[in-house]
């Protein structure tokens, strides 16, 4: 687990309609649920906010202060703007730190010096980006790496049961899920157009009889 992210936030008084007005002013909703403390709105500064939760993941474990209270929390959804794509709003989920928790936590595919890409020019085809891990919050993991390293030949796979996991930490999707898949590149070409003499491409199917008759000599003359 990497260093703990520290959020501080205020108890929201403003609810509904009227929070837009906190939004022009560059405040960020939220809410904070959980262990040890019942649903509350909450205030955070929205570009403070915005900048640390860009280098975080959904299994970061972050120090969420609210006045003079402490959370270990954890980000369970975020609301963006349709069109700005900036954060709307926040939903925090307060953890115990002695209990097993469940999240989802990215996956980073390690894709240099893969043999498979480098002596057959396999390419690599991602089957999931994230695994759902169980652990304590104090092993937490931002992310699991997938060492594709050890894919020497077209055909070769690395599964879920494959994955080397940090201490104390349990993948609970099937072991068997596919994570990465080295297959060939190669094309099958679809069979040339057979052409005449002249060039010019022959119709498939039965071959056209033209009929010389009287009139054609007729013309001909």
């Amino acid at each position: 687990m990497s260093e703990q992210i520290i959020l501080e936030a205020t108890r929201r008084e403003v609810i509904g309609k009227q929070v837009k007005q906190l939004r022009r002013e560059g405040k960020l909703p939220a809410v904070v649920y959980g262990y040890g403390v019942d649903a509350t709105p909450i205030l955070l500064d929205l570009r403070e906010t915005s900048r640390i939760l860009k280098n975080t993941s959904v299994s970061t474990l972050i120090n969420l202060k609210v006045d003079d209270a402490e959370h270990n929390v954890l980000v369970r959804e975020v609301q963006k703007g349709i069109l700005s794509r900036a954060i709307t709003h926040i939903d925090f989920q307060a953890i115990a730190m002695n209990v097993l928790v469940r999240t989802q936590v990215p996956l980073v595919v390690l894709s240099e010096n893969v043999p498979a890409v480098n002596d057959f020019d396999a390419m690599l085809n991602i089957g999931v980006d994230s695994v759902e891990i169980e652990c304590l919050p104090r092993n937490l993991p931002d992310q699991i790496e997938v060492d594709a390293s050890t894919l020497i030949s077209i055909g070769d796979s690395i599964t879920v049961a494959d994955l080397v996991l940090p201490e104390g930490v349990a993948v609970m999707d099937d072991p068997e899920t596919m994570l990465v898949f080295a297959s060939s590149q190669q094309i099958l070409e679809e069979p040339e157009e057979e052409v005449d003499e002249f060039g010019d491409e022959l119709a498939e199917g039965e071959p056209e009889v033209l009929e010389q008759g009287k009139g054609d000599e007729e013309a001909e003359e």
